[in-house]
């Protein structure tokens, strides 16, 4: 490949940019920028023409227009082996450009907010960026394109080796990385302009107060675009490969590791499991996670307490489990947890003496995850397609709860069926979860009848069942799982109600002096 010549800079990010053009021009590579970039490069006095002064047209129409002009795209376009193209750019006193330096307006930031207008979204979305991007990569024989900062090092790397040459091995790199750049950008505008309506306004998500669901709640067309943050060694079991895809800088996938060895594909579920359900809690709670399963969750005064607490309710099955925290890590935390072995732990932090405690466990990963403002929708792959639903946000306060027998509960079963509830949801189906007041007492999961997940989480308790309550994610079909509750000492039900026996239900439950509540909402998890 020829000596690069003229190198177009034109960036949203200008991370590293300064430093990058200044050694582009080191290397004898005449710059020629946009307006803004332009104005950063020359304050560090590095020596740049700017976009207008090669087109003769100044920036327009609020800066719609800056490098949509023949000068520019002949520049990029034109191809070196064919003298006429080389004879049209003489003609027309066009430089040749061999590198594209580009990255887009950033409609991602802007698309998350939901409140956004319609008019502000549209002018974030660049015109003039895809264009030169498309352009260089279609021209990838003769233009280089760089479009994230991520791959200024060994660009310049390359460059200072071969005296302001890339190979064509880079060239096409480069290219390939370019196209799935402007899919990605087209994606998400395609996927959240479809979330409008003709009069600019949002679309409510599907299953939100206020609104019947319709076409419009979920994307007619789904565009799913994340970029790859790290190759795991392989997926659930050995023989299956498996990689990390991130579509944010929040929640799990984006979270930053603070120590031990590499996450694992199956680390990665169970953390983002147990951190959903922490989530949930304003006190400060804890969530132990085993295969995607609560099987200990608290919520208490102190976040000592709650993974105390937590713990209690099975302790077997916490070892070697995951553990996920909704408040900063502090030392009296880190010195509770680390007299148990567990495979790793999220939270939004870890003081530096939290830090220093659990640095004795080698082998223990550290997980900062900052929190996200919104939930993401769920994603399944099936044979042949995708299933996408909304998150389950439903919530549920004691207003909203319907009492189906003779007994009312007290003020501490509320409590307890409510942090009951909260759990249930978290649990795949058919859920079970006996608790108390801020604690889970046992967790019956992923049984295919509901009276054996009723007996499985009696049969796993440690803790007294006496005097607890119980909260099921659907509703009992059978009287039997009451029947059941009743004979291990449950005071009270939380369920959904539905079922065409609740009336056998509700009689089995005053039968035994038991409080039952309806919620009207099911809490599935499969």
């Amino acid at each position: 490949m020829p000596r690069i010549a003229h190198a177009l800079l034109s960036v949203t990010d200008k991370t590293g940019i300064v430093d990058f053009a200044r050694k582009l021009h080191n290397l004898g590579i005449e710059l020629i920028s946009t307006g803004g970039t332009a104005k950063l490069l020359g304050a560090n006095t590095i020596p740049v023409r700017e976009v207008a002064e090669v087109t003769g047209f100044p920036e327009m129409l609020d800066g719609r227009v800056k490098t949509l002009h023949p000068k520019i795209a002949g520049g990029i376009l034109a191809i070196r082996s064919k003298p006429e193209h080389m004879q049209a750019l003489s003609e027309h006193d066009i430089p040749a450009i061999q590198m594209v330096i580009v990255n887009l307006y950033q409609f991602e930031k802007y698309a998350e907010d939901p409140d956004i207008e319609r008019g502000e979204l549209i002018e974030n979305i660049d015109i003039g960026g895809p264009t030169m991007i498309r352009a260089a990569a279609k021209n990838f024989g003769d233009v280089a394109v760089v479009v994230t900062p991520e791959q200024y090092t060994s660009v310049l790397e390359e460059l200072e080796r071969n005296d302001g040459a890339l190979s064509p091995e880079t060239n096409w790199k480069l290219a390939q990385q370019a196209f799935e750049h402007t899919a990605a950008y087209d994606r998400a505008i395609a996927s959240r302009l479809s979330q409008i309506d003709s009069e600019g306004r949002t679309t409510t998500p599907a299953g939100s107060k206020g609104r019947e669901q319709d076409d419009h709640d979920l994307p007619a067309h789904l565009a799913i675009s994340a970029t790859r943050a790290a190759a795991l060694r392989y997926g659930e079991n050995p023989h299956q490969k498996a990689a990390l895809y991130r579509t944010r800088d929040t929640g799990v996938a984006a979270g930053e590791q603070l120590g031990g060895k590499e996450l694992s594909y199956n680390n990665l579920v169970d953390l983002d499991a147990a951190w959903q359900l922490v989530s949930e809690f304003e006190s400060p709670a804890c969530a132990i996670i085993k295969h995607t399963n609560p099987c200990g969750c608290a919520e208490q005064l102190t976040l000592a307490n709650a993974y105390r607490k937590a713990l209690e309710a099975d302790p077997v099955s916490a070892f070697g489990g995951i553990l996920a925290f909704n408040r900063e890590v502090n030392e009296e935390t880190a010195a509770e947890v680390s007299k148990l072995f567990v495979e790793a732990i999220a939270a939004p932090g870890f003081s530096e003496a939290a830090r220093s405690v659990l640095a004795a466990k080698k082998n223990l990963r550290l997980l900062e995850v900052k929190p996200s403002e919104r939930p993401d929708p769920v994603l399944k792959s099936i044979t042949g397609g995708f299933l996408l639903q909304t998150a389950d946000t439903a919530t549920l306060d004691a207003e909203g709860l319907r009492l189906k027998t003779t007994r009312s509960p007290s003020a501490l079963e509320t409590e307890a069926l409510l942090f009951a509830w909260t759990v249930c949801k978290h649990v795949k189906s058919n859920a079970i979860v006996y608790a108390r007041p801020g604690q889970t007492i046992s967790v019956g999961a992923g049984q295919t009848s509901r009276v054996d997940s009723v007996k499985l989480g009696a049969m796993k308790a440690v803790l007294p069942l006496e005097g607890s309550v119980l909260a099921s994610d659907a509703f009992f079909p059978f009287a039997d799982g009451v029947e059941e509750a009743a004979r291990h000492g449950v005071t009270a039900v939380i369920q959904p109600g539905g079922s065409v026996r609740d009336e056998e239900v509700i009689a089995a439950a005053n039968k035994w002096k038991m409080a039952m509540l309806f919620t009207g909402i099911r809490h599935f998890r499969h």
